[in-house]
């Protein structure tokens, strides 16, 4: 018969002596094993525990004082500093239910524990309420797994009520990051639901999913809750809904017609839009998703069918799924979301090309699909988007360039013409502030232009404003977000002479990328400046020389979509 797993080690002594030390490494294993069968053939049994809960059946556990002193400090404290249930053989527990305790007692002997959705709640605060660390965490990390939109909130509550702050802190960001998919909110206080919309953390497409959720809390139970309109209209961001939106809930929202208050705020807050009126102070929601940026197509000896996003965090490139068509100038831009890439042409060595289609990338499916072409074909295109409305502006087909500029309805995904420029742009630079559109700079097809003019949508005309000091065409520079999105950025120059990069911002600094020629090829290099010190930066390699790419920023993509043949870069 042979002996248990051990470790024996053999060592010389100072005296030429031989001594040995071994260590039996299951025995405390099986020492908790026998001492589990003593409790529960109630042997050697030094303490029993009557426990009583509400409307449950009282229940007696015997066991033994030492194996729960071990598990739970509140037990060792319980036996060991003088208490009266030191002395007790009958100790009455209050609080808990008797099959929760029965668990507890389990795990400190067999270090085990089983829990179901049902009674993990139970188990959890029995656990907070007599230490055993162990166990909150593993029901802590089980009812991480089990968030969804409908008990988000409810978890939250409980974990902030228990003093769980690692499992309140999950909910609340799971609650964040999932709002817009509601459920579970009805319940809430107007206080909680007044901070829960007033982070900015709240990860919403549209901050009309914030006003609404406002109204459908208070339509649950309109006769206590009316008078908590004005507060929460407050907390949402009005200023970030659309006019048509606003007018739309002025006209037709039954909680607004019977508040007169809030339909003034309201109004006033239409005013403001629509004279397109700076906003300051109006912070801008900022969800802790990963935000890449995406480079779509460009030229390098021919059209390019890539698409690919650069984090910046970590540096890395992500290839994901090909343009169906290559182009290069195109433009980029994000609704909802989702990354649309604008016209361009396919140069390739059987022809060239120019595009008049519009192609949408979803991330979460790593897919493109088709949307309405524009009117024309538009090479070397501006884009800006108001309102959720994408805006295409100018660029070329052929020899013919454009003064024509058409705006595109995601939700009927439809293109409509609207007033033309004052003046014919190609290579333009766009850019939307305060709900007006820009177009700066470009090319008329005889000079480069020093130009600009800027579209009211509620007029649907353009009007010049001031020329820029320089010519400038086809820098093909964007921002992202209500920021100038212009040709020209006045600071420090780039490291190498880059025409057309793309070009975007993100996390307060601007990313130039690609583009321009060093005599030998198109540029790869990816430089990065800071505002704060007036520096460029070259941070990264694209994973070839290209100009002309469609650049925008938007959510990472799902990774269990990604082709998993197609590597990191």
């Amino acid at each position: 018969m042979y002996a248990p797993e051990c470790k024996a080690e053999v060592t010389p002594s100072h005296h030429g002596h031989r001594s040995f030390s071994y260590t039996l490494e299951e025995h405390t294993k099986q020492a908790f094993g026998i001492m589990n069968q003593l409790r529960l053939s109630q042997q050697l049994c030094d303490v029993t525990l009557r426990v009583r809960y509400q409307d449950a059946p009282p229940a007696d556990f015997q066991a033994h004082k030492v194996v729960l002193a071990s598990s739970s400090p509140v037990f060792k404290a319980m036996f060991t500093t003088g208490l009266r249930e030191q002395a007790m053989e009958v100790v009455p527990i209050e609080g808990i239910h008797p099959r929760v305790m029965e668990r507890l007692i389990e795990f400190a002997y067999t270090a085990s524990i089983s829990v179901g959705e049902k009674c993990v709640v139970h188990v959890m605060n029995g656990a907070v309420m007599y230490q055993i660390d162990s166990v909150v965490k593993a029901c802590c990390d089980f009812l991480v797994q089990q968030l969804d939109p409908s008990n988000a909130i409810g978890i939250a509550n409980f974990a902030e009520q228990i003093g769980c702050t690692e499992l309140h802190q999950r909910a609340r960001e799971y609650i964040y990051m999932n709002f817009g998919e509601g459920g579970g909110g009805f319940n809430l206080s107007h206080c909680q639901l007044v901070t829960l919309i007033s982070r900015d953390e709240l990860n919403v497409r549209c901050e009309s999913e914030v006003f609404h959720a406002c109204i459908n809390w208070v339509k649950y139970d309109c006769e206590s809750r009316r008078l908590y309109v004005q507060a929460l209209l407050q907390a949402v961001r009005c200023h970030a809904l659309t006019p048509h939106f606003l007018q739309t809930q002025l006209q037709k929202c039954e909680i607004l017609q019977s508040d007169a208050r809030c339909k003034d705020y309201l109004a006033q807050i239409f005013q403001e839009l629509t004279l397109h009126k700076p906003t300051p102070g109006m912070a801008t929601r900022a969800p802790k998703v990963g935000q890449l940026i995406y480079t779509a197509g460009g030229y390098y000896r021919q059209s390019l069918s890539y698409l690919e996003a650069y984090n910046p965090c970590d540096g890395s490139w992500i290839r994901l799924a090909d343009l169906q068509v290559p182009r290069s100038g195109l433009a980029g831009c994000v609704v909802g979301g989702l990354f649309y890439a604008v016209g361009g042409r396919n140069n390739s060595p059987e022809g060239n090309m120019d595009s008049n289609a519009m192609d949408c990338y979803n991330p979460m499916t790593n897919q493109w699909s088709p949307c309405a072409a524009m009117s024309v074909p538009r090479n070397r295109i501006g884009v800006g988007v108001i309102d959720g409305l994408i805006y295409a502006v100018g660029g070329s087909h052929g020899c013919v360039h454009h003064n024509s500029v058409e705006r595109y309805e995601p939700d009927r995904d439809t293109w409509q013409l609207v007033a033309p420029m004052l003046t014919r742009r190609i290579g333009v630079g766009v850019a939307v502030l305060n709900r007006l559109l820009y177009a700066v700079g470009g090319f008329d097809g005889t000079d480069r232009l020093s130009s600009a003019e800027c579209y009211y949508p509620e007029r649907d005309e353009w009007r010049p404003i001031a020329p820029m000091q320089t010519i400038r065409s086809g820098a093909g520079k964007r921002w992202h977000g209500p920021c100038w999105a212009g040709t020209s950025i006045c600071c420090t120059p780039t490291c190498c002479s880059m025409s057309p990069p793309g070009v975007c911002a993100l996390n307060n600094c601007i990313y130039a990328m690609g583009g321009g020629y060093d005599g030998h090829t198109f540029l790869d290099s990816v430089e990065c400046y800071d505002p704060a010190t007036d520096t460029w930066t070259e941070v990264t390699h694209m994973t070839s020389g290209r100009s002309g790419v469609g650049v925008a920023i938007t959510m990472e993509p799902c990774r269990k979509q990604i082709d998993p043949h197609a590597c990191d870069c």
